[in-house]
């Protein structure tokens, strides 16, 4: 039934969209911007789709599936947010993007079925402590632009990312392969890819000093 709702409300989503030849190029002049916000569209479904695949593969842990179930339904919910900003400014998504990484989700998720508890739970820690990042800095490339009217809604979604890691990592704090992996992967209890923590949280005024070493180039 939920399922069936938020492939619903993700449709309603997609179908108000402004329809427009789709060679305009988008209204705004910043490539990188641009890119940033196609590629976490298109990011957001393939998360969505390996989420699906993780739950599914943890049959007997009633309570864990619950919990990645939200989490997937978090991912359409930003998909659909990100849309609306791509919608705004005239953007259409990549169909290369949206090929490349609907790919990707569905063999990833395909993949929990068959590597076991642990390794799903890192990868998508690893994942979700990259994408926290990628809403601070999408942040920064608009207020390159002097556009500060999408901070409150960029800082949610990237706080909501950082919970998203902090749960991953306590699934799997007490795991004799996390040590080894921390140090083969980067990332783990000692190794973060975002300087937002959650116990100190800016607000969204003061946010904008968040993952500014991760936003160049």
């Amino acid at each position: 039934m939920r399922r069936c709702f938020f492939g619903i409300f993700v449709t309603s989503c997609r179908l108000r969209t402004t329809f427009r030849h789709p060679h305009m190029p988008p209204k705004i002049d910043h490539p990188a911007l641009v890119d940033l916000l196609r590629r976490a569209y298109s990011g957001e479904r393939a998360a969505a789709f390996a989420y699906i695949g993780h739950a599914g593969s943890l049959r007997r842990r009633e309570i864990e599936r619950e919990a990645v179930r939200q989490i997937e339904e978090d991912e359409w919910e930003h998909r659909c947010q990100v849309r609306r900003l791509m919608d705004q400014y005239e953007i259409d998504p990549s169909r290369w993007y949206e090929l490349k990484f609907y790919l990707i989700g569905k063999i990833v998720g395909l993949s929990c079925y068959v590597i076991g508890r642990f390794m799903p739970y890192f990868f998508a820690g690893k994942l979700e402590s990259g994408n926290v990042c990628e809403y601070f800095i999408m942040m920064h490339r608009f207020h390159e632009l002097d556009i500060t009217d999408h901070d409150e809604v960029l800082h949610e979604m990237g706080v909501k990312e950082k919970e998203h890691e902090v749960f991953f990592q306590k699934m799997i704090e007490s795991e004799p392969w996390l040590p080894l992996f921390e140090r083969i992967f980067h990332w783990g209890p000692d190794t973060i890819a975002n300087d937002v923590d959650l116990e100190a949280l800016k607000p969204v005024p003061e946010s904008k000093s968040y993952c500014r070493t991760r936003g160049k180039g």
